[in-house]
């Protein structure tokens, strides 16, 4: 295979309300890249759906290395709904974001109605605490401090 270089680029997200997950995502910490409609040939051969208008918005952590691609599609309109899936569905769980105060960083988010998917914030080991939340729509992630 030689010396390949991968290197995860972005994660996408379909929402409905754009400006509630900007606004949600902003809150945990990240950063608005950029925000446009995506629209064209191109775009529908890359997924398959034809003529397509999709609003994004870039949405990158600190540090620069990790971006989510927040989407909501204007052209098809939506046709299915996975965003209320539990934690034992298959396919694509959840982002996880390391965080240096969960406490706080929670507090934050639940102003904006985030909710805990278990009661309580579980400690692993000696090494992390760590708990799955839902934002807005639905949206599951989870949080991770590392104890040290």
């Amino acid at each position: 295979m030689g010396d390949m270089t991968v290197r995860m680029d972005n994660v996408g997200i379909v929402v409905e309300d754009l400006g509630a997950a900007i606004e949600f995502f902003r809150e945990l910490g990240l950063e608005l890249e950029g925000r446009t409609v995506v629209a064209g040939e191109w775009a529908g051969r890359v997924t398959g759906l034809g003529d397509q208008r999709v609003e994004i918005a870039m949405m990158r952590t600190p540090d620069g290395h990790s971006r989510l691609e927040l989407s909501r599609f204007l052209e098809p309109s939506v046709i299915a709904d996975h965003r209320n899936a539990p934690v034992n569905a298959l396919g694509y769980l959840r982002v996880m974001f390391a965080v240096d105060d969960i406490d706080e960083t929670l507090g934050r988010l639940r102003a904006l109605d985030a909710q805990l998917v278990s009661d309580d914030v579980v400690r692993y080991e000696d090494a992390y605490r760590l708990c799955y939340l839902r934002g807005p729509e639905g949206i599951l992630i989870g949080l991770a401090q590392e104890l040290n």
